[in-house]
C-alpha cells in the first residue's frame, strides 16, 4: 500500500515511515511547493500540529494536498503520529482528516513509533493491500 506522508523538519514523521515496508512519497516541505497528484489507492500518514481544540491540528501541507479532488478519491485511511503529552489533542489531526474524507484511522503513533507499532502498522497494511486486490479482482 502506498503512504503519502507529511514530514516536518523534525523528521519524527519521516523516520517512523522509513520502518515500515511500504513504499512511500512525502509531501513538500513548504506549502509554495507544488503538492503531489496520486492516482492510486494510499493511506496518509499525518502528524498534528497545533495547540487548542480550535488551533489547527491539520499541517498546512496535508490540506494543500487534500484539497485536490483527486487525490482525496484515493485515499483508504489515515495514520496519525503525535505524542501522548498532549492529551486529547494527541493524534487530532489524523482524526479531523478521517472525519471530513469519510475513511477511518487506522493507527495511532507516538513519535517515531515503537517497534510493536512498526510491526502493527506493517502487518495492517499488508492486509489492507491483500484485501485491496481481492476487492479489484
Amino acid at each position: 500500500m502506498l503512504l503519502v506522508y507529511y514530514s516536518s523538519s523534525s523528521e519524527y514523521t519521516d523516520r517512523f515511515v522509513s520502518k515500515l515496508r511500504h513504499p512511500s512519497r512525502r509531501l513538500p516541505l513548504l506549502t509554495k511547493d507544488e503538492t503531489l497528484a496520486i492516482d492510486e489507492p494510499f493511506v496518509l500518514v499525518t502528524p498534528t500540529y497545533g495547540a487548542g481544540p480550535n488551533r489547527g491540528a491539520v499541517p498546512k501541507q496535508v490540506i494543500k494536498f487534500l484539497n485536490i479532488e483527486s487525490n482525496r478519491r484515493h485515499l483508504v485511511g489515515v495514520i496519525g503520529a503525535g505524542n501522548t503529552n498532549f492529551g486529547e489533542e494527541y493524534c487530532r489531526a489524523a482524526h479531523k482528516v478521517a472525519a471530513k474524507c469519510n475513511v477511518p484511522v487506522l493507527y495511532r503513533v507516538e513519535l517515531l513509533g515503537t517497534p510493536e507499532d512498526v510491526e502493527a502498522v506493517n502487518l495492517g497494511l499488508d492486509k489492507l493491500c491483500a484485501s485491496s486486490l481481492k476487492t479489484a479482482m
